[in-house]
């Protein structure tokens, strides 16, 4: 009886710690890495240096002295005269931080499949981001492009919503390489005084042809 407890014992024991552990040959430690290992330390990092509350400070400088959305005609990603306008405000204070980094998020309305509108959505960011290098803002300053398609709505109908089509144009960073970045100035690069008078004003047609139909 008493080597039949025992067993049982055992067995007992084994399937508990198979509970707990996926695989007898997988390395040690495999089960504490998430994929995140190190993000508390750079996170951390981040702070200390003030990277990461500079940023932060940037970005709402941004979105107070620039518009940063420009929207689109349903199921285009056309740049109208209203939104060309509103970017080459963004590329006047861009210009003005040569060491930031920027990220341009494209967004469509509720209409249409998910599929179609991650697609639209990426092409209205790509549309922007072309714009933008066509001012003379570094291809290598805007970071790659997102498209959150029909996931993000600002107004929450199934209607057609302008509002709700859009790019975002963001401050995601700083760029590592240049000398203000690596002595860690940050605070000269963000409160550098930007000047409106120094940029000269557009001199193109007082208007520009109208924005096409949309669709």
């Amino acid at each position: 009886m008493l080597p039949k407890l025992l067993a049982a014992s055992a067995l007992l024991a084994l399937t508990a710690c198979g509970e707990t552990s996926t695989s007898w040959d997988r390395e040690l430690g495999s089960e504490v890495d998430k994929g995140q290992f190190g993000n508390a330390t750079m996170n951390n990092t981040l702070l200390q240096t003030g990277e990461m509350s500079y940023t932060v400070a940037l970005a709402e400088r941004f979105s107070a002295e620039v518009p940063d959305t420009i929207n689109f005609a349903f199921n285009s990603a056309e740049l109208s005269p209203e939104a060309q306008a509103i970017l080459r405000k963004q590329a006047d204070f861009i210009r003005q931080f040569p060491e930031v980094r920027f990220r341009v998020f494209g967004h469509t309305d509720l209409v249409g499949s998910a599929g179609y509108n991650q697609k639209l959505g990426l092409r209205r960011a790509q549309a922007a981001v072309a714009y933008l290098t066509s001012l003379g803002i570094s291809r290598s300053r805007l970071e790659a492009v997102v498209s959150y398609g029909k996931t993000r709505p600002i107004i929450q109908t199934n209607q057609p919503e302008m509002r709700n089509r859009r790019t975002v144009t963001e401050v995601s960073g700083f760029v590592k390489s240049h000398p203000l970045v690596l002595n860690g100035k940050y605070a000269a690069i963000i409160w550098r005084e930007y000047v409106d008078s120094g940029v000269r004003p557009h001199a193109g047609p007082a208007a520009t042809a109208s924005a096409g139909g949309g669709g």
